[in-house]
């Protein structure tokens, strides 16, 4: 399994932050590739069960997944699986800490594809290393947050 992690120190509250990352509508505005989510099956925010549904697009790709939340403790972390046709793709995470000048955030993804989904999903986004990819995503992704707050 391929893990990947990205941090950055954002000089706002972990609560403050915890409340924007686990905001579906507003993480598709830090994102390159996620365009936001909506909240599935009655859920109207983040908890442990609660699933969505996420929007992406990378080019003239578009594509939805379903995603369940694992872990939603509010101002430390929130994270989801995600399943694309009832297939493991990932988890994504975000973890918030309280440190000197703010807050230290960290984007994390593990990768739960099969690997004959990883060479086919590759080839479908055009995108054969993931894990570079991702890591270029997340940075983007905690500058624009930065940026937002």
């Amino acid at each position: 399994m391929e893990h990947v992690e990205v941090s950055r120190t954002i000089a706002a509250t972990p609560e403050r932050l915890y409340a924007l990352i686990s905001d579906l509508p507003r993480l598709g505005e830090w994102s390159l590739e996620n365009n936001g989510g909506k909240w599935l099956k009655g859920a109207t925010g983040p908890a442990v069960g609660a699933k969505f549904k996420g929007k992406n697009s990378k080019g003239f790709r578009r594509w939805s997944t379903i995603a369940t939340v694992v872990t939603a403790d509010a101002g430390r972390e929130f994270a989801f699986d995600v399943t694309v046709a009832g297939l493991k793709v990932a988890r994504w995470g975000y973890r918030v800490e309280s440190v000197d000048g703010g807050t230290k955030v960290t984007e994390y993804w593990d990768d739960h594809r099969v690997k004959v989904m990883k060479v086919l999903t590759g080839l479908a986004l055009n995108v054969p290393d993931r894990a570079s990819h991702n890591t270029a995503g997340m940075e983007h992704t905690l500058e624009q947050l930065a940026a937002a707050v």
